[in-house]
């Protein structure tokens, strides 16, 4: 299984460009999407699901154009859109057999698969009550399980642990990592932590373009003798922000501790060096003055 993506282009206007000459190839396994809002991430997302088509380029599914025939994702994908909207007055079990008959999906077999699937986002014992009365993050994993209806080949979750407590967010982690063993995954978040955690590849947009892939390790390699940790003044504050990019802080009565990173390393005993994160290196390839 492999989807194959060609200078993907998406022009909304002449001064609006969603995607610009997108190219990127994936594999079986979890690849988490990374980018500051307007990214292109949800353009991508919604073109390679043919909710939305591209101004130029080409996508391919095991050697099949889907720009030109749409049915050949469609048939193997399970989709969670970041605006997923559900039926209030029908409950979950509704819910998922009406979004199954959508899909095709029937026989013996569903009445299992539903249950199978709402155990695995914990939801079994509000299976019965209507989702209009569920909480922003049980809905949400009601579309987690509707995206997973049709045993999916391709698999794509926008934004997907919005309003999930951490405790659902390790299970939604668990539950993804499951099904990548024989599935493409593509996994978009502004949570580098839950991309950092699952995800065997990481693609970083920027603009509508790509500007790094690799694995989360490979990406953070990059990093090495970039990051480190001080305390200033908190009237240095203003100051030390204008010259250097800050990924982290902690106030204390008499200082603040910085985490920041440079390209210049530093003799000073006040400053040290420390391990790079990925969320280091994402801010690093997306501040613009960096």
């Amino acid at each position: 299984m492999e989807l194959e993506i060609k200078n993907l282009t998406k022009q909304y206007n002449k001064g609006k460009i969603g995607l610009a000459d997108f190219s990127v190839s994936i594999g079986k396994g979890i690849l988490g999407l990374l980018g500051p809002n307007g990214a292109g991430k949800s353009t991508l997302l919604k073109i390679i699901a043919s909710i939305s088509k591209p101004t130029g380029g080409t996508i391919f599914v095991n050697g099949e154009n889907i720009i030109k025939n749409p049915n050949a994702i469609r048939k193997i994908l399970g989709y969670l859109p970041q605006d997923f909207g559900v039926y209030p007055n029908l409950n979950a079990y509704e819910f998922l057999t009406y979004m199954a008959a959508l899909k095709g999906i029937g026989g013996h077999g569903l009445k299992k698969r539903i249950e199978i699937l709402l155990d695995g986002v914990n939801l079994t014992a509000d299976a019965k009550r209507p989702i209009g009365s569920y909480s922003g993050g049980m809905k949400q994993r009601v579309g987690i399980a509707q995206a997973l209806l049709n045993d999916p080949k391709v698999l794509i979750f926008d934004e997907p642990t919005v309003g999930l407590d951490p405790e659902e967010r390790v299970r939604f982690r668990q539950l993804i990592s499951e099904m990548a063993n024989n599935a493409i995954v593509i996994l978009s978040s502004h949570i580098v932590s839950d991309i950092e955690t699952i995800a065997d590849e990481v693609a970083i947009m920027k603009n509508g373009m790509l500007i790094d892939k690799g694995s989360p390790a490979a990406i953070t390699k990059k990093m090495e003798g970039k990051v480190f940790e001080t305390s200033i003044p908190h009237a240095e504050l203003d100051g030390f922000r204008s010259k250097h990019l800050v990924t982290d802080m902690s106030k204390q009565p008499d200082h603040i501790n910085l985490r920041y990173i440079s390209d210049t390393s530093h003799g000073n005993a006040n400053i040290k060096g420390v391990n790079p994160g990925l969320e280091d290196a994402y801010l690093y390839l997306t501040q613009k003055q960096y």
